[in-house]
């Protein structure tokens, strides 16, 4: 990396970060903490139902969890409050050895606070590695739905096996969830990666684009999503749909986030739609206020004003290291005519690109995963200029730093079609040798049904190291072992129209140990 690339894409003023931070409800550390284990306290009786947005789990080690639950009697109440009391609300959790919960390993208790939408967010600790565990919260006489999550396996040691998820843009106005009734009940589950777009920020207008034949919305999701209450709105709308609600419930999630998770094409604190900077950090703030609100992630990912550390990694063992990036927060914006080769720009920042290198060097891993939400290998270089394309420089850097690293993946959502590809180590020779493949997963719901293929097919398959492309809607379903990696693209043919379309296997491919090769398995529907 040139010493002189700086992080520019980022400004840290603690001026700024604290006004912000008080315009958006301002959260203090203790009442922070509350919200992840509070003195166990006698609840009052609800009159509703609280637990309408289900439970999740997420931010997984090999001793421990985060859960998750948000009070919500009223999902849909337009206040963003959930028809919830603006008073705190004692939720006890328990996670048990067996779905029964004859045998409870762990319980304790937070506080759901108004100043946090009701959401909690208990951090459990001391469990066994690669063990399954089950779980739910209670508030006074009512019980929620149980959810159930794998701890990761223990450092050192090598699974037989790691089965993951990944999924990617959900539009829930384009279509119904069917791909995550599907990924539900997936039998042999350890973990879903989220590669962005958990919703959509534009305004739902029925003739428009609602295209989820039966729904119906109300006039405040008709605007779009600027303000906390119109993002806790939102994330209500999708988090009410019971096929995600199960798939949360099947197994612990991670998550990178894209753009509509604020506002589409944004970069950096800079609007794509031509915001004031001083106006648009704070939808910024509001945004990142509510994803932390409503996932299962931990307690480190509540924003400093309009700034928060989303990259992680996760280590599955000696088999895998999993490491999310966030190609949102720090990049520059998209290039003009004249910039697009400048050596200084960057998709990550100097920071974590320096982090990113050095995961991927120290990894003794067997895989080494890269959770990414858009396009990496190179498709479109004077138009794609919202993907890795726009930033030639900053790929060619990871390209770089891919060198000598044990069999590197990258993961991928954004384009709402399914691509195998294998990564050249140059992208300047498309039949040279390859650094590593990139498994890039369909859509959930955006653009509705789609189609076997459409008129971008041509932009992808004409590239010889593309070897599928497929524009329905579904999943990436991925099985690593020591020998190979082998990745499923599940699809369903419509969404629009109902729930009921059967899961299908629309390719298969087979990456052997040792290799950046893809191969087609036959016989894969």
């Amino acid at each position: 990396m040139p010493p002189d690339l700086v992080d520019h894409a980022h400004p840290r003023d603690p001026r700024l970060s604290r006004r912000l931070l008080l315009q958006a409800g301002g959260v203090t550390a203790a009442t922070l903490a509350l919200g992840v284990n509070a003195p166990d306290a006698e609840a009052e009786p609800l009159a509703a139902d609280p637990f309408t947005l289900g439970v999740a789990a997420g931010s997984p080690s090999d001793h421990g969890m985060v859960l998750w639950t948000r009070l919500a009697p009223e999902p849909l109440a337009a206040d963003g409050h959930g028809g919830m009391p603006r008073e705190d609300v004692t939720v006890r959790w328990e996670v048990a050895a067996d779905e029964d919960f004859r045998t409870v390993v762990k319980r304790g208790s937070a506080l759901a606070q108004p100043a946090l939408a009701h959401s909690v967010h208990p951090q459990v600790t001391g469990l066994e590695p690669a063990t399954t565990y089950w779980y739910r919260f209670r508030v006074a006489d009512r019980t929620s739905p149980v959810g159930r999550f794998r701890t990761l396996p223990a450092a050192g040691t090598e699974p037989e096996e790691f089965t993951f998820a990944s999924a990617s843009c959900q539009a829930w106005y384009h279509g119904h969830f069917t791909a995550h009734r599907h990924l539900a009940d997936e039998t042999d589950l350890d973990l879903v990666i989220f590669l962005g777009d958990y919703i959509y920020e534009y305004g739902i207008v029925d003739g428009y684009n609602l295209w989820r034949q039966g729904a119906a919305v109300t006039e405040p999701e008709e605007i779009e999503t600027e303000t906390l209450e119109q993002y806790r709105l939102r994330y209500a709308r999708f988090k009410a749909d019971p096929h995600l609600q199960a798939a949360h419930a099947r197994a612990a999630w991670v998550f990178t986030w894209d753009d509509h998770e604020v506002e589409n094409g944004y970069a950096a604190q800079h609007s794509n739609d031509g915001i004031p900077t001083d106006l648009f950090v704070h939808r910024i703030a509001v945004a990142y206020r509510a994803f932390y609100e409503n996932l299962p992630v931990s307690i480190d990912l509540l924003p400093e004003g309009p700034r928060t550390m989303l990259y992680d990694s996760y280590d599955v063992g000696s088999l895998a290291r999993l490491m999310l990036i966030d190609g949102r927060q720090y990049r520059d914006r998209p290039p003009t005519a004249g910039d697009r080769d400048d050596p200084k720009r960057t998709m990550l920042g100097e920071t974590q690109e320096r982090w990113l290198h050095e995961k991927l060097q120290d990894s003794t891993a067997r895989w080494n995963v890269i959770g990414n939400a858009v396009s990496f290998i190179p498709v479109r270089p004077t138009t794609g200029l919202e993907s890795w394309d726009g930033y030639p420089a900053a790929r060619k850097r990871l390209i770089t730093s891919l060198d000598g690293v044990s069999n590197p993946v990258v993961l991928t959502g954004d384009i709402h079609r399914a691509v195998a590809a294998e990564v050249p180590a140059d992208p300047a020779d498309p039949d040279g040798p390859r650094v590593a493949v990139e498994l890039i997963c369909s859509s959930i719901a955006s653009d509705g049904d789609g189609a076997e293929t459409d008129g971008y097919a041509d932009d992808w398959l004409r590239h010889p190291y593309v070897h599928f492309y497929h524009a329905r809607r579904g999943y990436l379903l991925t099985k690593i072992t020591p020998e190979r990696l082998t990745a499923s693209y599940v699809c369903v043919d419509w969404i629009e129209e109902d729930d009921t379309a059967p899961r299908r296997v629309a390719a298969r491919f087979a990456t052997p140990d040792g290799t950046s090769r893809l191969d087609q398995i036959e016989g894969a529907s």
